[in-house]
């Protein structure tokens, strides 16, 4: 691992949010938007959804809280697990994963376009039942997991509500924790997905009309938690506190990182420059910059900056642009977004 220079991110004016963010893996979605500075911010807790969003002349921010979906069953309220911004090319869906099931918004929370309930039938009757890891894929996709170990596949049409399940992916055995889409240039032969669990299983995926596994990579013993893929390089973030790199095309380990003193809660990359985030249980969120070696391909990892983010665990943390400027970090029982830029 090579010390690279320096970079300084100064603190920014912080976002309130109607509720606190809970401990949960990912607990913070940023949609970014080109060219303007932060657009929407959103983070879980309980039942609720705290959704940020800037106005359109930047100079104020207006909030709306959204719910977990109930089932006509349901007796008590639904805690939501996750909630992510999916960007395809055609549109862009808020997506919220729950313990009943999947919903999916129009991009600012207003109409909910599609909302599928999990089979609690396929469950061992003691077995927690959720939803979790959401990512666009392949153009025209929204993989989501569930507690069971599957992937659900979803085809989302240009508009409207005609959204199906395409298929279903049967490989991992563990709930799955996060789901991670190409970011950067994917090498030849290299997958364009990757889905992890809490097992540490990594399944490395190449998408189409149909799915294909291209590779798995084997749990070591602990929970892989947050999950990136870019330019080929497969960036997981475990329970020890490890980053550990492999190659999307072979699933070979070529890098790890003892890069926090706790849990891992949540990994970003920064599309245009491989810049990587990552925040844990520690206090800590550090940036890391990603690369290649020009002669011979292998990859390297390099640490840019740290950030004592005090009494606080975080449990998300996004770049706010491609780039990898800025950044927002939330932690448990905050009910506030810190945000950063480079100085």
């Amino acid at each position: 691992m090579a010390a690279a220079d320096t970079e300084m991110y100064r603190k920014e004016k912080s976002l309130q949010l109607r509720s606190s963010s809970a401990a949960l893996y990912n607990n913070l979605s940023v949609l970014r938007r080109p060219g303007r500075p932060l657009a929407c911010c959103c983070a879980v807790h309980g039942p609720g959804l705290s959704l940020v969003s800037a106005d359109a002349d930047g100079t104020g921010f207006s909030h709306r809280q959204l719910q977990a979906k109930e089932g006509s069953m349901a007796l008590s309220a639904s805690l939501l697990t996750q909630a992510a911004w999916c960007v395809l090319p055609s549109r862009v869906l808020l997506v919220l994963t729950s313990q009943k099931g999947i919903q999916m918004y129009e991009s600012d929370g207003s109409i909910m376009v599609y909302w599928h309930a999990l089979d609690v039938t396929e469950h061992p009757p003691a077995q927690a039942v959720f939803a979790r890891g959401i990512a666009a894929a392949g153009g025209r996709f929204i993989c989501v997991g569930t507690s069971s170990g599957l992937v659900l596949v979803f085809d989302i049409p240009p508009k409207g509500t005609n959204i199906t399940v395409s298929e279903v992916l049967e490989q991992h055995h563990d709930a799955i924790t996060d789901i991670a889409a190409e970011l950067g240039q994917a090498p030849d032969g290299a997958g364009d997905l990757v889905t992890a669990d809490d097992a540490g299983t990594l399944c490395v995926w190449s998408t189409g009309e149909e799915f294909a596994l291209l590779i798995k990579i084997p749990a070591f013993g602990c929970t892989c938690s947050s999950v990136k893929l870019w330019n080929g390089i497969v960036a997981a973030g475990y329970g020890n506190g490890q980053i550990r790199l492999y190659e999307a095309a072979t699933g070979l380990l070529s890098a790890e990182v003892n890069a926090h003193a706790r849990w891992i809660y949540a990994l970003d990359v920064a599309p245009q420059t491989g810049k990587l985030l990552s925040g844990a249980e520690d206090s800590f969120v550090h940036v890391w910059k990603l690369s290649r070696d020009p002669d011979t391909g292998d990859v390297e990892i390099e640490h840019c900056h740290a950030e004592c983010v005090t009494d606080t665990q975080v449990c998300g943390a996004r770049f706010c642009d491609p780039e990898g400027n800025s950044f927002a970090v939330t932690g448990y029982d905050l009910s506030e977004i810190f945000r950063y830029s480079r100085a």
